[in-house]
């Protein structure tokens, strides 16, 4: 199913999503996995599994220990197709590519759209892309079926939402702040407003991300956001607590979205 039609049967099921997040190779692919059993037991709807990078420069703390340790332990980005491939035959949530643009160039644009849906993908994050250095990218993503998720933030003017709207499908990754992941994000009136914005030029699903920490950051976006981002509140849930206690973060934030 395509993400557009795979979201719009799910917005009229439930008027907010859960996409969670896991960097691969982190702590170990062994892990990983079970984490996505966690996420497929505990009803989530989407997820984004980051290619891990050298300099991840959107990212905190949390995510730079992350990505480096993965790529200490030899994580290839074969490994990381292989992994997706196996988990796109596994579970029905959608997966997304979740990177830097430096990995993308690398493999080129064709080859990487390519390995991507041939490993079953539905779309790529980039986070270090603009819309204007992405069409050609986009170009290859159309041919193999891919949607180009494409990032705005509280600094971009109406006419720049626009503009990067429409270049973009599935839905609009919303950065909630600036800065990087991790930060607690405060979901106050600034916010609520920036949200509108994109809401009054954006025809697509707007998924929150960027400091959404719990259950109740989660109750507070119902209204504001169709699809909430949960990633590194994830990672530490995993750390603190391990798989039980990670599956009981999941099942509260879940819960919170009904």
């Amino acid at each position: 199913m395509a993400l557009a039609d795979y979201l719009k049967r799910k917005l009229q099921e439930r008027d907010l999503l859960l996409m969670t997040h896991a960097v691969v190779g982190y702590p170990s692919l062994d892990d990983n996995w079970a984490m996505l059993e966690c996420m497929h037991e505990a009803g989530v709807d989407l997820v984004e599994l980051q290619l891990p990078f050298s300099e991840p420069i959107a990212d905190g703390p949390l995510f730079i220990k992350a990505n480096q340790a993965a790529l200490d332990h030899g994580l290839h980005r074969d490994d990381y197709f292989r992994f997706m491939e196996k988990a796109s035959r596994a579970f029905d949530f959608p997966l997304l590519f979740m990177g830097y643009y430096n990995s993308v160039f690398c493999m080129g644009h064709e080859s990487f759209c390519d390995r991507l849906r041939s490993a079953g993908g539905e779309g790529y994050i980039i986070a270090d892309l603009p819309t204007e250095e992405a069409a050609d990218l986009d170009k290859y993503a159309k041919q193999h079926a891919l949607d180009p998720i494409h990032i705005v933030t509280p600094l971009n003017s109406e006419a720049r939402l626009r503009e990067i709207a429409q270049t973009a499908s599935g839905f609009i990754y919303c950065v909630a702040r600036r800065g990087v992941t991790g930060k607690e994000t405060r979901l106050d009136q600034d916010l609520i407003a920036y949200m509108q914005r994109c809401r009054h030029v954006i025809k697509l699903p707007l998924a929150l991300g960027f400091g959404i920490k719990n259950a109740e950051h989660i109750r507070e976006l119902r209204g504001v956001a169709d699809i909430a981002i949960i990633g590194t509140a994830c990672l530490e849930a995993w750390e603190s607590g391990g798989r039980a206690g990670y599956l009981e973060f999941l099942q509260g934030l879940y819960e919170a979205t009904l």
